[in-house]
Order: structure tokens, then sequence, then C-alpha cells
């Protein structure tokens, strides 16, 4: 049982390490750093909501497409990576099922932006 418990001592030491330093710098910048907000650090950002104003309030529409678009096409390049990775295993019925694949999110993709979809009005 203590030679398990040896193993696990780098990974221990490894933690305590990462903490103690994330907590000096945490600490530091709140010393060091100038916490006086000025007017630019409190106007808008780039989505056009105020940065200070209610959680509850109603958003468009068009965000939660956006965020769906986005997750959709961000899931078809977390396929492509281990697709490409294995390709040579797969052979030539692996590479015509991702074109397949690639071929259906393609014709997706043009009908969103017949329809719209990524136009921000």
């Amino acid at each position: 049982m203590e030679g398990l418990l040896r193993e696990y001592l780098p990974i221990l030491i490894f933690l305590a390490l990462a903490i103690g330093i994330s907590s000096a710098m945490f600490m530091a910048s709140l010393i060091l750093a100038r916490q006086r907000p000025d007017s630019e650090k409190l106007s808008a950002y780039e989505c056009g909501f105020e940065a200070f104003d209610d959680a509850r309030g109603r958003f468009d529409v068009r965000f939660y497409l956006v965020a769906i678009l986005f997750i959709i096409f961000d899931l078809e390049v977390a396929f492509l990576f281990p697709w490409a990775i294995s390709l040579g295993d797969i052979g030539v019925f692996g590479f015509w099922s991702m074109v397949i694949f690639l071929g259906i999110l393609t014709i997706g993709f043009v009908y969103e932006w017949r329809k719209g979809a990524l136009e921000w009005e």
C-alpha cells in the first residue's frame, strides 16, 4: 500500500504547486492591479448588451440560432480529426462515408444560407 501511495506523490506535489502559483498570481493581481473600472470597461460589449443589466432579460432568437449553428459546425470539425488520423486504417469505405457526411452538412449549410439564417439585420 505504501508503494501505491508513493506513486501519487508527484501528482500531489504538482497539484500543490499549481494551486500555490495560481493563488499567488490571483492575489498579486488583486493587490497590484488598479481596481477602478473606467467608462470603456463599463460600456456595452460587442454583442450590444449592457455589461451590468438584468440577467433575466429577453434575448433575440438570432443569438440562439447562431449558437446552434456554431455547435453543429464545431462538432463537424470534431468528427474530422479522428477520421483524418484513422484514414489509413478505414480505407476507401471510411473516406466515402465522410464525404457523404460532409456533403449532407454542406447541403444544410447552403440551406441555412439561402434562408437567411446567417444574415444579421
